[in-house]
């Protein structure tokens, strides 16, 4: 396998990502089966292992934790904090009070005494990013964490932190972690060029969008995709015209879907790692297979043709939405305003 340097970090990282979130009661409940499937990951060259702490509720991470015993030297570890971890409202976000309390929650799931990749997992509009990268740098002067990233930050916040860092002497945002598949584009406009910028490794999640890009999903036809009943861009028929015409694509050049996706996915120069996210040892194993899969230049151009460049067809439901399009008051003026003008 081989390996890339995560941005300007120095760290290097295969560039398939063993995502965690599968792992736990949402996907393989079975800890011992799930531990085989991390330590094929690893015998086979993956060196990167992504988790959250919201994953089944804490349970990813311990079972992370437990496949991580005797080998966590040699594994750049990473995890997430953001989302709730119960009812009380301060167990969430990236305030300081929370973000002390996260880590320690997720070194003892983990079993280990240090993080090498701490990210935030979604943008935290109630919190002041000074206040994030000021309680992320003490971790980091502790040794707790070695690395700090984000997850689906728009281009002008990742922007915004870095030159808060600079100015503050705070530590920087290394990595970020946005969705990106043949589907889901967007983040080439933007994303992508300012990660570039700034030395930032991109780790991207769902490069088979989610599911469509199995292979297995296709327009009028019955599919027994579990998640088709439970998210809705499964069912987006932007999505599947997108598939269909992607479909012989692969076909033509011999390749099944899922290795012409994640080829794709590694193939941007702004790309590290991209995420892989097996619930069973068949899916791993297929998609193993694919890794020294290069797309040439012919076949990159008919997938342009298909899905322009920086554009997205469709949405993922887990995609991050900025406050600005989620609450009707940030876009609207106030009626009596409006009626005025």
């Amino acid at each position: 396998m081989q390996y890339r340097t995560l941005g300007r970090t120095g760290i290097k990282v295969s560039p398939y990502a063993l995502g965690a979130m599968m792992f736990g009661a949402i996907g393989n409940p079975d800890h011992d089966d799930s531990i085989r499937i991390i330590h094929k990951a690893l015998d086979a060259g993956i060196n990167v292992v992504d988790t959250a702490d919201m994953y089944s509720h804490g349970e990813s991470e311990e079972i992370v934790g437990k496949a991580l015993e005797g080998r966590r030297d040699d594994v750049v570890l990473a995890t997430k904090l953001f989302h709730p971890m119960g009812d009380d409202p301060n167990r969430r976000g990236a305030s300081r009070r929370w973000i002390s309390t996260a880590v320690e929650d997720s070194l003892r799931r983990l079993r280990t005494d240090r993080i090498d990749l701490y990210q935030v997992h979604r943008p935290d509009p109630d919190t002041d990013v000074e206040e994030t990268l000021s309680a992320l740098t003490d971790l980091v002067r502790a040794g707790k964490v070695r690395a700090i990233g984000t997850s689906t930050m728009p281009a002008s916040d990742i922007v915004e932190a870095q030159w808060v860092a600079e100015r503050r002497g705070l530590e920087r945002f290394r990595t970020e972690q946005p969705t990106y598949s043949i589907l889901n584009r967007a983040i080439e406009a933007e994303v992508l060029p300012v990660a570039q910028r700034y030395g930032m490794g991109t780790l991207v999640y769902s490069p088979l969008a989610g599911g469509l890009l199995t292979g297995r999903a296709r327009k009028g036809q019955q599919t027994d995709l579990r998640r088709a009943a439970r998210f809705r861009h499964m069912n987006d028929e932007r999505r599947l015209d997108a598939v269909g015409r992607i479909a012989p694509l692969a076909e033509e050049a011999g390749l099944p879907m899922t290795h012409l996706a994640m080829a794709f996915a590694i193939a941007h120069p702004g790309v590290s790692s991209a995420l892989i996210g097996p619930r069973t040892m068949e899916q791993l194993d297929d998609l193993l297979a694919g890794v020294d899969v290069v797309l040439d230049d012919d076949l990159l151009d008919r997938i342009d043709e298909i899905v322009p460049p920086g554009t997205d067809i469709g949405t993922l439901d887990m995609a991050y939405r900025p406050p600005a399009l989620l609450r009707p008051i940030l876009r609207r003026r106030p009626v009596d305003e409006r009626a005025a003008a």
